[in-house]
């Protein structure tokens, strides 16, 4: 085993991950007066710290501290419906032109392919010799799914006032949209290895390979392959869980 310090040091980040995500959840959701659906959060708490659980089991059954920018993930992930919650609160005082509105949804955009992005992690997973594969497929499900949710809420909070403002249709159609966009983002990280912090660090070299992928796009017919796949898959699982919460929201009435 490594010394106990080292451990420790650990044991404070992943406390520190887990009350960003916390917070995410909490500000997310019990801000929005949804005091009536506190079970869901008490649910995403458990969730959210199960996956955290897990970490640790692996972290102490093997002595290694692979997959730990899983935590960090799941940290970006619950940035994103966070910042929605932000642009709801100022849509109540303030028009969506309004630069400050404007600066937000550029932000959730920007942050949105994180909580999806765990996906493609999946490439990791591989007999490693530490624990079994299967408990490492079971850890990736995990924050996976905890992406997924977090990366939903955002965009069903977007979504409604979507609909309010420019009617189901063109709600739906902007929303995939988006969708869209955050999969070319995932390609972006996960092929070309940019990250969010890139579009304001390094924007020359990033406009360069989004500038190159659009002039030529038969050049880059991986771009076209994971942008549409991830599309598909963030786009039909987004509008199933809608189509429930609807029906569950009318057989309450």
């Amino acid at each position: 085993m490594k010394s106990l310090p080292i451990v420790r040091w650990w044991g404070s980040q992943v406390l520190w991950a887990t009350q960003f995500v916390g917070v995410g959840i909490g500000q997310a959701l019990l801000n929005l007066k949804y005091y009536r659906y506190k079970r869901i959060v008490y649910a995403l708490i458990i969730t959210n710290a199960a996956s955290v659980l897990l970490f640790l089991l692996r972290l102490i059954g093997s002595d290694s501290f692979r997959y730990w920018f899983m935590l960090w993930n799941l940290a970006l992930a619950w940035t994103a419906p966070f910042i929605a919650w932000l642009l709801i609160e100022r849509l109540k005082r303030a028009s969506w032109r309004h630069w400050s509105n404007i600066a937000l949804t550029v932000l959730w955009i920007g942050f949105l392919p994180n909580s999806f992005y765990m996906v493609s992690d999946l490439i990791h997973v591989r007999p490693t010799g530490e624990v079994s594969i299967i408990f490492d497929a079971v850890l990736f499900s995990s924050f996976i799914f905890n992406g997924f949710v977090a990366g939903y809420i955002g965009s069903y909070f977007v979504h409604r006032e979507l609909i309010r403002r420019r009617g189901e249709m063109k709600a739906y159609a902007m929303i995939i949209g988006v969708f869209a966009l955050a999969s070319y983002a995932i390609y972006l990280g996960r092929v070309l290895r940019w990250n969010t912090w890139d579009a304001i660090f390094h924007p020359a070299g990033l406009i360069f390979d989004v500038s190159d992928n659009i002039l030529n796009p038969l050049a880059h017919p991986q771009a076209f392959v994971v942008t549409l796949s991830f599309t598909l898959l963030i786009t039909v699982f987004y509008l199933f869980a809608y189509e429930v919460l609807r029906v569950l929201k009318l057989t309450r009435r």
